[in-house]
């Protein structure tokens, strides 16, 4: 960790876990409001940076979704089975290349035309990641298989393409709760891609 933050200082560390990523356990002095400086411990996740995409078609007015179980989820009282929108950790490429790559392992559609919406941290309490967004247009012609993800990786998943008024239906019904997909369906509502069907 390199720390030029003028309000750190002291900034010790301890490798809790590098198992299936890497855990660590911070001691550091942070200087307060007040100008007095205060002890903390932190422990902090880090698996690396991500991106996500929420593939659209104008024509159809739907959206490509995929449904996956995700066991952290389901030590929280969930069933585990998330809707969510495409995504992926960088693993060293480039947010574009990557997410490129995702939207076709995982839903089965080869886009092109990528559009960045923003970046943000998705839980920055105790999780390093900076999750890249992105939404791309696409059509059948892009189709180039089923997706589902990589079998060697761990991945079963359902790929869904629904009416956009139903995946936002969802965010209110509480079928759709995964912040990413929240951001993105909300994000093509304020964008007024499918505004006529407000009218």
């Amino acid at each position: 960790m390199h720390n030029n933050t003028p309000y750190l200082r002291n900034v010790q560390e301890q490798l809790l876990s590098d198992n299936w990523y890497v855990l660590k356990k911070y001691t550091f002095d942070i200087q307060r409001r007040d100008g007095s400086w205060q002890t903390q411990n932190r422990e902090v996740y880090d698996r690396g940076n991500g991106a996500t995409i929420l593939l659209y078609n104008r024509e159809k007015k739907s959206v490509v979704l995929t449904r996956q179980f995700r066991f952290p989820v389901s030590v929280n009282g969930h069933s585990g089975l998330l809707i969510e929108a495409a995504a992926g950790l960088l693993d060293k490429a480039s947010p574009e290349a990557r997410i490129l790559a995702e939207a076709e392992e995982e839903t089965g559609f080869k886009v092109s035309h990528l559009e960045k919406v923003f970046e943000a941290y998705m839980s920055p309490g105790s999780v390093t990641e900076k999750l890249y967004f992105f939404i791309a247009e696409y059509t059948e012609r892009d189709r180039t298989g089923d997706g589902g993800g990589l079998v060697e990786e761990g991945e079963d998943i359902e790929v869904l393409e629904w009416p956009f008024e139903q995946a936002l239906a969802a965010i209110s019904r509480g079928e759709i709760v995964d912040g990413k997909t929240i951001m993105l369906l909300q994000h093509l509502a304020l964008k007024g891609v499918f505004n006529e069907l407000r009218g």
